[in-house]
This record gives structure tokens, sequence and C-alpha cells, in this order.
């Protein structure tokens, strides 16, 4: 009988020691940590863009006529001073040809009076009508020479044609434009910023883009321009220019892209904490710091700087860089109390399914 109750003793002490030793585990709560860091490290913020050519005109003769000839097709490269299509140039050509004519005429005769005036063997006055008779045909063989060599378009600057608007026997007006063409230099990068990083503009450092075409891909950027005028959205338009990306892929004209935006590291000592790893104790800011010697957390008292829109808090003092504090779940803890980390998820587990 002794025996019986020796064992039965025994196995009562075995079960409740065993139960008690698991309520203990399961009192282990588990917590997320997230690492203070130094405000203004890795600040950085983002808007969406879109790319644009960096030149893109309408190409227009200077003068009214029919064309004969278009020598460029639609998304073909062109260089600068190279001829994209031909006006009807007779009767520029008969125009020019008389002036010419009355030119070589008038200049002979002026170069005569001049050398006569030299040799004071001719009055002033008829030295002064031979030079300004000289001037107006001058101007007038220049204009009308220029006029011929208008019958010519010729490409502005290096580049490839977007859209032709006419064929040849199609007779156009002075200005109307016959070509769009966009620039062979690196494409530009444009994108939309409200105020609040408007008057942060001083603090840019560095700029860049990814494309959901290239997803593993960076491309650096560099600025051209910050409008200094508002939209009616009261946004203000950012210009970027394509760096040097040797050997990744041009994006096509017209592509949407992210562009991120880089702050100048500050020199301060203030921290940058989640908002959730705040909570107040004894009507003050506290976090709890989670020391990974002791698996435990600690209150800290902590002073707050600024609350930021990006769901982070700015502390001015209480905190070092690099301290780890409880990020999730900050009222249901207690100082000093045991805990355990939550575990990093894989990435080869999405979901936990595995």
């Amino acid at each position: 009988m002794k025996k019986s109750a020796i064992f039965l003793f025994a196995g009562l002490f075995l079960f409740f020691g065993c139960r008690q030793e698991r309520v203990q585990k399961e009192t282990v709560k588990t917590i997320k940590v997230t690492a203070a860091v130094r405000y203004g490290d890795g600040k950085k913020t983002s808007f969406p863009g879109r790319v644009s050519a960096a030149s893109e005109i309408n190409v227009s003769f200077r003068i009214s006529g029919p064309i004969v000839a278009i020598n460029v097709r639609e998304g073909q490269f062109v260089r600068k001073g190279q001829i994209l299509a031909e006006m009807d140039s007779r009767d520029y050509a008969i125009q020019f040809a008389a002036t010419e004519a009355e030119y070589i005429q008038i200049k002979a005769e002026a170069e005569r009076i001049v050398e006569l005036f030299e040799l004071q063997i001719v009055a002033e006055n008829d030295y002064d009508k031979a030079v300004s008779a000289l001037k107006q045909i001058t101007a007038k063989y220049n204009a009308h020479k220029n006029t011929l060599e208008d019958t010519r378009l010729m490409a502005p600057f290096d580049g490839y044609i977007q859209k032709r608007y006419f064929d040849a026997g199609e007779t156009i007006g002075a200005g109307t434009p016959v070509f769009s063409m966009i620039g062979a230099e690196s494409p530009e990068v444009i994108i939309n910023i409200p105020v609040a990083v408007y008057i942060q503009r001083e603090n840019f450092d560095t700029y860049s883009c990814y494309f959901e075409l290239f997803p593993e891909m960076t491309y650096s950027l560099e600025l051209v321009a910050i409008n200094q005028k508002a939209n009616l959205n009261q946004l203000f338009m950012v210009r970027f220019r394509m760096g040097k990306n040797d050997g990744l892929p041009a994006p096509p004209i017209g592509a949407s892209t992210m562009v991120t935006i880089h702050f100048k590291q500050e020199n301060t000592e203030m921290i940058s904490i989640p908002l959730t790893a705040l909570f107040e104790m004894d009507g003050k800011p506290t976090v709890w710091v989670y020391d990974e010697n002791e698996c435990k957390v600690t209150a800290r008292n902590i002073f707050l700087y600024e609350v930021l829109t990006n769901g982070t808090v700015v502390v001015s003092e209480g905190l070092k860089a690099d301290e780890q504090v409880v990020s999730a779940g900050v009222h249901a803890l207690s100082d000093g109390e045991k805990v355990r980390l939550l575990p990093q998820v894989s990435p080869f587990n999405a979901g936990g399914m595995l």
C-alpha cells in the first residue's frame, strides 16, 4: 500500500511538474524588434515618372510650296544637316537668278564709284548713293539665296523621325510641320513632387530609377532642373537625364518608371524608430529595449522630437543607433520580462506554406 502511494505521489509530481513547465514555456511572449537608426540615414522617397525625349520638335519648311520629295521614313535615324524633304524650287531659283544678276551689276558699279571717290573724281553724294544701293541689293541677294536654300528641309540635330505628316506632291504653307523628331541624346525622366518634398530640395543627394520591364536593374539619374512654379495640382515638375548606365538596356520613350530621391546624410544624433514601438508609461513616451544577451525587455523613457507622416518617430534623447526596440505588441509586455524573437520568414517559404 505504501508503494502504491509512493508511485501515485511520484506520478502526480511529474504530471504537475511537466504541466507547470509547459505553462511557463507558454507564457514566454514572442516579440518583433526593429533596430533604431540614425535619423536621415538611408532617407529616401519615390515617385512615379515617365521617360521623355530630351529634344522633341516639329520640323517644317520656312517657305510655302509643293513638296517634290520625301527622303526619310518614320523611325529612321538621321544626322544633323541631312536633307529630310525637298520643295519645288523653280520659282525661287528664277527669283534668285534675277536678283543675282542685279547684284553683280550694282556691285561692279559701286566698286568703280568707290575707287573714283578715293581719287576724288566723283562727288560724295554719288559715293553715298552707290554704297547705299550696294547694301540694299546685298540684303536682297542674301534673302533670295536663303529662300532658295530653304526649299530643302534639313535635320536640326541627330535624332529619329517620329512621325511624318505629309507626302510628296502635297502643297504646304510656311511653318506647317512636316515631321516630328526626337533627339538621339540621353532621354529624360520626368516626375512631379509635392510641396513637402520640394522644400527639401537642398538636401537631395542622388537619384535612381527602375522599370517593371527590367526589375533587376537600377538606372542612375542626373538632375536637370526643378520647376520653381507649381502646376494646378500643386506639384513641381522635376526633370532628370539618364546617366551613364553602361551595359543596361535603353528604356523606350514613354515608358513608366519609379524614381527614388536619396537625401543627404544628416549630421545629427537623433534616432528614428517605428511609431508602433511607442507607448506611454507614467505619462511619458516609452519604448521596450530588447537585451539579446538576457532575452528580456526593459522599459525606457525617451524624448520625442517629431512624428513623421511615414509611420516613424524621431527621438532626440533616450536611444542610440542600432539598439533594438519592440515594434509590435508593446502593450502586452512588462518590465524585465523574458521574451523570444519572432522567427524570420524564409524568402523561399512565403506565406508559411512549407
